[in-house]
């Protein structure tokens, strides 16, 4: 049975909306709640690692726990910078952190153009096999890896951490994936018609198109590389740490001083923190409009 919709009346107010589409538009009490909870759970081992680093030692174990930060901050501070070469790890994270999130963002970039863009021999094979290569467990090339780092001289050394990470096909994939729909072949042509090269075009075109899905890139690169344990832990020496090997150093001992760690781990977490804060509105921007284009 079909129905026939009547036609408003000159004047007249549109219907109001139904009750179905008015609870799908305004979130309810328990949307709040099941929201903070997870805000909550999220941000808890944040705040309890600010609350043990600025005690001391004999609070951590104590019953009820503490759960006030104490004034003790600046002087966990002091002995992690004392007890441990923490400073040059900071340095090196950050040297590799940041070399590794340009060099990926760029390249990631450039690849992806070319795979989303431009014609060529062989291209969905090649693309292929990039994403193939996530299929290979990290660990299966480790063994390979050193050797050659050990051949070029560099175990020991932060470059051993950089070039392997230099490129990703997770990068490639998700910048291919953002370009097909965010540049349009139209404006490409058009840029060809001006007489521009494709390196202009990526140039010009691609790039300020580009940065919300770059900048989720580059977030993610950054805290992937901030984060990583197991390779910089077998090719670098404990002379010359990144803040994760520095954090296994300093929880190694025959006891552990969780105080110290958990000092260590809250001055490891601020340059991620500042990384988000600064490129924040294009990471959430670049979220949504890949949420609105889905």
């Amino acid at each position: 049975m079909t129905t026939v919709l009547e036609p408003l009346a000159p004047g007249a107010p549109p219907p109001a909306p139904s009750r179905r589409r008015r609870s799908l538009r305004m979130p309810g009490p328990w949307t709040y709640a099941a929201l903070i909870a997870v805000l909550a759970g999220s941000a808890f081992p944040v705040y309890w690692s600010l609350v043990v680093s600025s005690q001391t030692s004999d609070k951590v174990s104590s019953v009820p726990p503490v759960l006030v930060p104490g004034g003790h901050l600046f002087a966990n501070i002091s002995r992690v910078f004392d007890q441990s070469d923490f400073a040059l790890a900071m340095m090196n994270s950050l040297i590799v952190s940041g070399t590794i999130t340009v060099s990926v963002v760029f390249f990631s970039t450039l690849a992806g153009f070319a795979f989303a863009k431009l014609k060529f021999r062989g291209r969905s094979a090649l693309m292929l096999l990039v994403v193939a290569t996530q299929a290979v467990p990290t660990e299966l090339g480790v063994i390979p890896l050193y050797m050659m780092m050990s051949d070029f001289g560099w175990a020991g050394e932060i470059h051993a951490v950089i070039v392997p990470g230099l490129v990703t096909a997770f990068g490639v994939f998700f910048m291919r994936q953002y370009f097909e729909r965010a540049v349009p072949d139209e404006l490409l042509e058009a840029g060809r018609m001006d007489g521009c090269s494709s390196l202009r075009l990526y140039w010009n075109v691609v790039l300020p198109a580009a940065r919300p899905a770059a900048a989720v890139l580059g977030l993610f690169t950054f805290m992937q590389a901030w984060n990583d344990f197991f390779w910089p832990l077998v090719v670098l020496t404990p002379e010359n740490p990144t803040v994760q090997t520095a954090l296994n150093t300093l929880a190694s001992g025959y006891t552990t001083d969780y105080t110290l760690v958990l000092t260590a781990a809250t001055i490891g977490t601020v340059p991620v923190l500042a990384v988000f804060l600064l490129f924040g509105r294009q990471i959430v921007g670049g979220i949504m409009q890949g949420a609105l284009k889905g």
